[in-house]
């Protein structure tokens, strides 16, 4: 789902930690990210979620999206 909005990621591996400015998320790509984010899991994420920790890395958005699902993996 990430690797659309990742235009710098090349071949490289989606991991918890990757950043996801350094490979390309802008503000507005965020704003898609979001949108798809919500349509794909059927939550809505609430304005305290709306931060740059929360977008900051695939770790955070994952952790935003569990925290409104309940949906748990292990680590």
């Amino acid at each position: 789902m990430l690797k659309p909005f990742l235009p710098h990621l090349n071949d490289r591996p989606i991991t918890p930690d990757i950043s996801l400015r350094q490979y390309g998320l802008d503000s507005m790509q965020a704003i898609e990210l979001m949108f798809a984010v919500e349509d794909t899991f059927g939550v809505e994420l609430t304005d305290e979620l709306l931060t740059d920790e929360t977008f900051g890395s695939a770790g955070a958005l994952w952790e935003a999206v569990q925290s409104l699902t309940g949906v748990r993996t292990a680590s």
